[in-house]
């Protein structure tokens, strides 16, 4: 008797990203088990990232080093400024990065946060003094005229029209304000402090990061969050709530959605709309889905930690600077679990972000600065990697035969694409390789439909591969160079034979 032969068609594969939770065997295929420099793309597909391309074309200042901040300079009048620091300095421009340190200053690290507050761009970072620019000059903010009270803290807050610093080492409960409108006087005017030792849910915990969001500001701790409302007079301001059991590991996790607070605590990416309603020790996370790969990345990093929300883009990176892996978070929805979709960046060497006013992002590295456009990284070629979860066509018992592989890719012009398979959670993959041509895009009015095929963009590829060998479970895998052109997977379809009962 004939063996029947079965067909899973894995449309839109990947549309719910990567899962490393649950069973392989018990996935939906609509998972990866991996996605590696692969976006979830506007139409549900996953398809490769773009690169980065490097405005800077002097970085003698930088030297050897990174660009481990940047940030956009606001100005009422006149162009934006780019700011940026590395190799223990402070820059200025983009495609030139000239040296901003103020002279005889010593600068020994290089995470600065930096914000924009009435008109001037203010660093603030551990153990050192910090630092304002005014469009002109970066000079030391103790030394502006009517300078007072100013405090070397970690972290900088702009918001309710002025300036909240903490992160002292010596007082890590406590939050100290500038005057209004005034963001070099912390002792004079309006200005104040609060310690909120007392006031933690849980115990003693430190002042991690700051946030301001529907007229509140949030503190958080490593382990709890405090919010106060009536933040526009600090005097008065009043204590509205206290989540226990779940806090954030660092101040630069922390990005505005314009509708809530994204934030990384010990237990993976949250919401802070979402802690609040769920208040102590909430059991849903943004990241469900790789818990477990969050937790050994924090557990490993040491390092730096970089994140930036783009509504272009519709993503959140999440970057562990020392360990060179990026996760992105599509924010566009939840999955039923209430985690984003999520996919993995590696070994990109970008270490801090901004996005522009325009919705450019902007990328440090250690070329500079970079801008994410365009599908090579510097020039350079990139591997876009998916692989499915173990697929049984239903029946774990049953022996497959796989016989063809046909995958269906949306643009990929000239990338070379690996299909790739392997049988029982085994590592010796097969496979077989084949090239994407030059396609030709037609355009009416450019190129005559008659000469070349009349599309509307990006050109489909479709192949037919065959396979070979046997198995109780397949993964199927596609890798591809990513060399200029964007690359959709619109789907494949994985044929087999179903045999015998082991």
């Amino acid at each position: 008797m004939a063996q029947e032969l079965k067909s899973i068609n894995l449309v839109a594969p990947a549309f719910k990203g990567i899962n490393t939770e649950d069973s392989p065997l018990a996935q939906d295929p609509s998972f990866a088990e991996i996605a590696d420099n692969a976006v979830i793309d506007k139409r549900g597909r996953i398809a490769a990232r773009k690169g980065h391309s490097v405005l800077t074309t002097d970085k003698t200042a930088l030297g050897s080093g990174t660009i481990r901040a940047i940030k956009e300079f606001d100005r009422s009048v006149g162009s934006n400024v780019i700011l940026s620091a590395g190799n223990n300095k402070i820059f200025t421009g983009t495609t030139t990065l000239t040296d901003a340190t103020p002279g005889g200053y010593t600068i020994t690290a290089d995470n600065w946060k930096i914000v924009n507050f009435n008109d001037k761009a203010y660093l603030f970072q551990a153990s050192h003094a910090p630092l304002v620019y005014d469009g002109t000059s970066v000079v030391r903010l103790d030394s502006v005229a009517g300078a007072a009270g100013v405090v070397q803290g970690n972290e900088v807050l702009s918001a309710f029209g002025r300036l909240w610093v903490t992160g002292v080492s010596s007082n890590p409960s406590v939050i100290y304000w500038s005057d209004l409108l005034i963001g070099h006087d912390y002792s004079g005017g309006t200005s104040g402090s609060i310690d909120i030792s007392k006031v933690w849910p849980d115990g003693y915990d430190e002042i991690v990061a700051l946030a301001a969001h529907n007229g509140l500001l949030i503190i958080f701790g490593k382990h709890s969050i405090v919010t106060y409302s009536g933040a526009e007079a600090p005097a008065t301001m009043a204590l509205a709530d206290t989540v226990a059991g779940v806090g954030c590991v660092n101040r630069d996790t922390v990005q505005y959605t314009g509708t809530d607070v994204l934030f990384l605590a010990h237990t993976g990416l949250k919401s802070f709309g979402r802690t609040v309603q769920e208040k102590s020790l909430p059991i849903s996370s943004l990241s469900g889905n790789i818990t477990k790969d969050i937790i050994s990345a924090l557990q490993s990093e040491n390092t730096f930690f970089r994140s930036v929300y783009s509504p272009e883009e519709s993503f959140y990176l999440l970057t562990f600077v020392g360990q060179n892996i990026t996760y992105c978070f599509d924010v566009r929805g939840t999955l039923e679990n209430g985690s984003y979709r999520v996919t993995r960046w590696l070994s990109t060497g970008f270490s801090s972000y901004a996005r522009e006013e325009n919705g450019d992002l902007l990328i440090g590295t250690s070329n500079g600065i970079s801008q994410y456009t365009g599908y090579k990284d510097n020039g350079a070629t990139y591997r876009f990697k998916y692989y499915s979860p173990s697929l049984t066509f239903g029946d774990a018992s049953r022996i497959k035969i796989l016989k063809k592989l046909k995958p269906t890719l949306v643009g990929a012009n000239n990338a070379a694409v690996f299909i790739k398979w392997a049988y029982d959670f085994k590592s010796n993959y097969a496979t077989s390789e084949f090239t994407v041509g030059d396609q030709i895009t037609g355009f009416y009015g450019v190129s005559e439909y008659t000469t070349v095929e009349f599309t509307g963009g990006a050109l489909t590829n479709q192949r037919s591969l065959n396979a070979t060998g046997y198995g109780t479970s397949i993964v199927v895998g596609l890798e591809a160079d990513i060399k200029g052109s964007q690359l959709s997977l619109q789907e494949i379809n994985v044929m087999a034979l179903i045999g015998k009962l082991l």
